[in-house]
C-alpha cells in the first residue's frame, strides 16, 4: 500500500492570519509531499512495504533506520497535523472526557498549555511536541525530527510540528508565538477526543 498525499481538509485559506495560505502550499504540497515520495522509494520491495503506517514507524525506531523514521513518521505526523487544526479553532472549549483527562492527568487547561508550549520551544532544531496517552495516561512529549509518540510506545492524540518550514513565513524565529495561535485559534478538539478515545 503506497504513501499518498492526503488532500488538506479545509482551503489554504482558512486558517489565516494564524497559518497564511503560502505556509501550507509550501508545507504541505511541497515538504509533505516530499516526505510521501520518498518514504514509497525507501518502501518499496523493502520486508515493510503493506504493512500499516503505524507499524512501520513502529519497526523503523526498532531498527534505527533513520530513513524511514524521518520519512513515514513525517508522513504519519502530518496526516494528523492538518486534521489537528481547523478554522475557528483552540482555546479551552473541548469535549468532556477528553476536558477531564486533561485536568486530571495534567493539572487543567492553562497548565498543558504552558507545559504543551515549552515543549515546542524547548525542543532544539527541527521536530514536534505532542500530547500523548501512555500507560493509561496524557502525557506531554517532545520528539526530535520525524520521531513521534507511536516510536516511544505512546499513542500520539495531538502534535504540532515545530520545524521552522511550518511556522517561519507567518512567525519568523519566534515558536513561542506559533505554538500559543497553534492552542489558541487552530486545534480541532473533536479530531484530538476522537483519537484520545480509541486510545484510552
Amino acid at each position: 500500500m503506497a504513501l499518498e498525499l492526503p488532500n488538506l481538509p479545509y482551503d489554504y485559506d482558512a486558517l489565516a492570519p494564524y497559518m497564511s495560505r503560502e505556509t501550507l502550499e509550501f508545507h504541505h504540497d511541497k515538504h509533505h509531499q516530499a516526505y510521501v515520495t520518498k518514504g514509497n522509494e525507501l518502501l518499496e520491495g523493502s520486508a515493510h512495504a503493506g504493512k500499516s503506517i503505524e507499524e512501520i514507524c513502529k519497526a523503523a525506531y526498532a531498527e534505527k533506520n533513520a530513513g524511514l523514521i524521518n520519512n513515514v513518521g513525517q508522513h504519519y505526523n502530518h496526516m494528523h497535523f492538518w486534521k489537528w487544526m481547523k478554522k475557528g479553532g483552540g482555546g479551552s472549549k473541548m469535549p468532556g472526557s477528553l476536558e477531564k483527562a486533561i485536568n486530571s492527568d495534567l493539572g487543567g487547561f492553562d497548565k498543558f498549555r504552558s507545559d504543551f508550549v515549552a515543549a515546542g520551544v524547548g525542543q532544539f532544531g527541527s521536530g514536534w511536541a505532542w500530547l500523548a496517552v501512555k500507560d493509561g495516561k496524557l502525557e506531554i512529549m517532545k520528539t526530535p525530527n520525524g520521531e513521534n509518540p507511536l516510536m516511544h510506545g505512546a499513542s500520539p492524540v495531538l502534535g504540532c510540528d515545530v520545524w521552522e518550514h511550518s511556522y517561519y513565513i507567518d512567525y519568523r524565529n519566534a515558536r513561542p508565538k506559533y505554538l500559543e495561535a497553534f492552542i489558541d485559534n487552530l486545534i480541532n478538539w473533536d479530531h484530538v477526543a476522537e483519537m484520545y478515545d480509541a486510545a484510552s
